[in-house]
């Protein structure tokens, strides 16, 4: 009788030993490729720094692109309406 903890398709618990194997392969993969991603964004503000540019500024532009405009604006006018409140304005 063969060894039911031998192989790769090995099902333990429900979970089929190959499928998770290569999710996991996939996500590690994924991660490195997120990890390269990240270094060659702080390259450019590095490089944005270099000349000029504020960093803080360009971080907040970048937030601010992926909101949407009506949710942008909306934004906005609560924190214009909370400055005055406060006496910031």
């Amino acid at each position: 009788m063969p060894d039911s903890n031998s192989g790769s398709n090995e099902t333990i618990g429900g979970i089929a030993g190959e499928a998770l194997q290569q999710y996991v392969d996939r996500i590690e993969r994924l991660e490195e490729e997120k990890k390269a991603l990240a270094e060659d964004i702080k390259q450019v503000y590095s490089e944005s720094k270099s000349t000029g540019f504020d960093v803080k500024i360009l971080r907040k532009i970048i937030s601010l692109r992926k909101v949407e405009e009506h949710d942008r604006k909306e934004a906005e006018e609560l924190l214009d309406l909370y400055k005055r409140a406060l006496g910031m304005e």
